[in-house]
């Protein structure tokens, strides 16, 4: 029997119906009643002229990295207007949903939690069934092997001296959950490929800001995995106007890192 997650459990549920009961009338206003300001208006521009013009990556992939990164930072409103963009133009409910899912191990499920909240209630206002059938492909027998692997697929058997050398008082932080947690759940899900949520998790830890060693561990990782320098300069070029600049420079600074310019 396959394990039941928070996203898929009793409790978990409940804490989506609570949520969406007391921040009700807060949804419809972002959904329904969005004013207009010359913010919104840069917005919409540099997210449908300038950034698409500066990038290689479709609408898409633009949107998968928008809805991780806006549900790293635990935002509602501008969410909530991507996510309906995206579902106006044919986007999947499966992708979206799994693009917030992404984040959990970084952000916290709470944020994911939220996000997933904005957008189911986005797809029921745009008339779009939300998917409720879950993603995960491990059970609590097999979460930590098969965690381990795709954690070793991305960065190596350098993983293996991590896990020998991990202090004891260290082992369920460093070893557990990072593998069974962190991959294990995550990174083994359906509904995307592994090279896109290692992409999406570069642009969750880079959106969180003050986190340049993860920010620099996982440019190495989208490298190993075949996402090239340019990509990786692309996804913080569409994370720009919901990040700003300083933690879009702190990004590059490790994208430099990672991958010197030739």
């Amino acid at each position: 029997m396959k394990r039941r997650t928070v996203l898929q459990s009793a409790a978990g549920a409940a804490m989506i119906n609570l949520f969406l009961e007391s921040n009700a009338m807060a949804q419809e206003t972002t959904l329904n009643e969005t004013v207009m300001t010359d913010a919104d208006a840069i917005l919409e521009r540099l997210m449908t002229k300038d950034v698409p013009a500066a990038v290689k990556f479709d609408e898409r992939m633009r949107t998968l990295i928008a809805v991780a990164s806006l549900t790293a930072q635990d935002e509602d409103e501008v969410l909530a207007r991507v996510v309906l963009d995206a579902l106006k133009k044919g986007a999947s409910p499966l992708e979206l949903r799994e693009a917030a899912v992404q984040a959990m191990a970084y952000s916290g499920l709470p944020t994911t939690i939220r996000a997933i909240n904005v957008i189911a209630r986005a797809c029921a206002a745009a008339g779009k069934t939300f998917p409720t059938e879950t993603s995960a492909t491990v059970t609590d027998a097999d979460r930590f092997e098969k965690g381990l692997a795709v954690q070793k697929s991305i960065f190596g058997a350098g993983i293996d001296a991590m896990h020998k050398n991990a202090k004891a008082d260290e082992r369920a932080l460093m070893v557990d959950l990072l593998s069974g947690y962190c991959f294990g759940d995550t990174y083994t899900r359906t509904g995307l490929p592994l090279k896109e949520r290692e992409l999406l998790t570069f642009v969750v830890i880079a959106s969180m800001g003050g986190c340049e060693p993860q920010v620099k561990a996982h440019a190495l990782g989208n490298l190993a995995l075949g996402t090239t320098r340019s990509e990786l300069i692309d996804a913080i070029v569409v994370m720009v106007p919901l990040i700003g600049f300083p933690k879009a420079l702190n990004a590059l600074a490790m994208v430099n890192e990672a991958a010197p310019a030739k």
